[in-house]
């Protein structure tokens, strides 16, 4: 099974996010599928690759909690 989730990334107290889509057996930094996004919580930037995600989302992908509530409000769910 695939899932859209985070991907930590940056240095110590400084954590970046990719959103990725990765196989549920995969530990959190594993080797992914394809990236699709981006989140900084600090700065509150996201970068979303919104034909990718549709993609996975159409193929069954189940987005995590957090990646939800970050395409939620980058309203991708609204365009499906």
């Amino acid at each position: 099974m695939v899932k859209l989730r985070l991907k930590r990334c940056g240095r110590k107290q400084r954590a970046v996010y990719r959103i990725v889509a990765i196989d549920v057996r995969c530990p959190r930094e594993g080797k992914d599928l394809r990236k699709v996004g981006f989140y900084d919580p600090i700065k509150n930037q996201t970068d979303l690759n919104v034909p990718a995600i549709r993609y996975f989302l159409e193929k069954g992908a189940q987005p995590t909690g957090t990646v939800r509530g970050i395409l939620r409000k980058a309203e991708v769910f609204t365009e499906l």
